[in-house]
């Protein structure tokens, strides 16, 4: 098909090429991207220029970056957990985080709208999540600090676009990751004499689920990943799955919510500590105060396992949703 392209076009094209700074070059291309007809024709030459603007954003901002301003890549953590998401273009990463949480990426229907990360707070019952939006995986340019980013987080969702060959996008996604040593968790066994990987457990998000229309091809899916990977489908257009997504993230990130009590007190349900699976009483005394490790000598504890008020040692180990009074 055609592309038909106006002579405005060819005019902000020479402007674009005779510029100097990476300001005027931002300008020119988001002038060409205003002025290309959207239809099939110019599909390659929109998703072309985004790239392009991408990467000139993204070493704009690592300059800014070299000085004492913070790089755009440096996520602080927050809430009970950091969770990125990765992938290819174009599979709806920015629409699922504007989905779950307060953040607003910028979110169109051509690829490499994210040039930069997004952080926002998922909120799961009574506790955040960190869902941090990323820019494309690509293998002719990738930010070194987009991969540090990866690598310091505690969970790696995998999009991908269950209307459009799934399985190519997660192994492509994959195979970006490997070169740079970042590695599933739930292989690790497989991986055993390699050194310097790093391993990061992972989910794959299969994005786009949209109504039961697409049960058969998530089952397709699965089956040709012989479920090796685990995989929930979701859609960030309908919110269909969406509650369950978060409920299972919640799981495998494997933490727990403890409550703190005073004593002749009711307990704090507002803010809970939050301790990995298999921490114990002493390792929340820890957490409510540094000193309180040390002098603590048992605590009273309510929960599932225990009779309400009854006393615990310190090695004691603890379950989500146990209210705890330390006798220090």
């Amino acid at each position: 098909m055609a592309t038909n392209l106006p002579p405005e076009y060819f005019e902000a094209d020479k402007r674009y090429r005779a510029a100097k700074t990476p300001g005027e070059k931002i300008s020119c291309i988001e002038e060409l991207l205003r002025i290309v007809p959207k239809h099939k024709g110019t599909d390659k030459l929109r998703a072309g220029l985004r790239k392009r603007l991408s990467k000139i954003k993204i070493t704009a901002q690592a300059k800014k970056g070299t000085g004492k301003r913070e790089s755009a890549f440096r996520i602080e953590k927050e809430g009970a957990g950091q969770v990125v998401l990765v992938g290819p273009a174009n599979v709806g990463k920015s629409a699922l985080v504007s989905a779950l949480t307060n953040a607003t990426p910028e979110i169109a229907d051509f690829p490499y709208t994210t040039w930069k990360p997004t952080p926002g707070m998922m909120p799961m019952e009574n506790i955040q999540i960190q869902l941090v939006d990323t820019p494309p995986l690509n293998r002719d340019f990738m930010e070194s600090e987009l991969l540090d980013l990866i690598r310091r987080s505690d969970y790696i969702l995998l999009v991908v676009d269950l209307q459009t060959d799934p399985v190519h996008q997660l192994e492509e996604s994959f195979a970006i990751l490997q070169e740079h040593r970042i590695m599933p968790d739930h292989l690790k066994e497989l991986f055993t004499e390699q050194r310097g990987l790093i391993f990061i457990p992972f989910l794959v998000l299969t994005n786009k689920f949209d109504n039961d229309n697409f049960d058969e091809n998530f089952e397709i899916f699965c089956e040709l990943l012989e479920n090796d990977w685990p995989s929930i489908p979701v859609s960030a257009t309908t919110g269909r799955n969406l509650e369950q997504f978060k409920r299972m993230l919640f799981d495998r990130l494997e933490i727990i919510r403890v409550y703190s009590k005073a004593p002749g007190k009711h307990p704090d349900f507002k803010e809970p500590f939050i301790l990995k699976k298999g921490d114990t009483v002493e390792g929340f005394a820890g957490k409510v105060h540094q000193d309180f490790a040390k002098k603590l000598k048992t605590a009273r504890l309510w929960g599932t396992a225990v009779f309400d008020g009854q006393l615990v040692q310190r090695d004691h180990v603890l379950s989500d949703g146990d209210i705890v009074e330390l006798q220090i």
